[in-house]
């Protein structure tokens, strides 16, 4: 289909940067935060190397959308509206029970090192439960299933740098495990619950067209 076609539903990506105006707001939000680390945060080692697929989420996101929205434009709508729910739910939460993560002290003028101290500086370590990073790349690995006729190379890398993302949260700090464990259930939820609200809306129609 023509980008003239899909162009209508490549504007519901708009909802995007409204969605990171709002992070922003809360993120810049002082209030008292609580850590909620399990005993294994403390032995996973901090990896600066893992601040590339952490930087790589912020296109893998929107570029894997605009991906769905050309190949199947009911899967690009539906993960869309995955992702949005999720983060209300995140903003939510963030408003009533901001979470934090300790960040080690980072030292040395290696690039990774940089772009490592370029996040810290940017993004305040709050509003970390459930993880936004975990939860648009699982929708996005999650979405993928029902993508039919990818190229090989799309059908591997989304999962390897999906994972690699996820991962990321953890090894640079700016998640624990339960952010990121959070995430994971609560996509699965809503994805299934969107999934399966369409399936009989679907149904429905059929339905009523057999009776007419």
């Amino acid at each position: 289909m023509s980008v003239k076609k899909k162009f209508p539903y490549l504007l519901l990506l708009l909802v995007m940067p409204l969605l990171g105006f709002i992070y922003t707001i809360l993120n810049e939000r002082p209030r008292k935060a609580t850590q909620i680390p399990l005993p294994i945060d403390h032995d996973i080692p901090f990896i600066v190397a893992f601040v590339v697929p952490y930087i790589i989420w912020y296109v893998f996101v929107f570029g894997y959308l605009v991906y769905f929205c050309f190949k199947d434009t009911d899967v690009y709508v539906k993960t869309l509206l995955t992702i949005v729910i999720g983060e209300l739910i995140c903003f939510i939460i963030y408003f009533f029970f901001q979470t934090t993560v300790p960040r080690p002290t980072v030292e040395g003028n290696g690039l990774f090192v940089m772009l490592v101290k370029y996040i810290y500086a940017h993004d305040r370590p709050v509003n970390c439960f459930p993880s936004i990073h975990v939860l648009t790349t699982y929708a996005i690995m999650l979405a993928s299933f029902h993508i039919k006729n990818k190229h090989n190379l799309n059908k591997y890398f989304i999962h390897i740098m999906g994972s690699l993302i996820i991962l990321s949260t953890i090894f640079i700090k700016q998640h624990v495990v339960l952010d990121m464990v959070a995430s994971m259930f609560m996509v699965a939820f809503i994805y299934g619950t969107v999934f399966a609200i369409y399936r009989m809306r679907s149904a429905a129609k059929e339905k009523i067209g057999a009776i007419q």
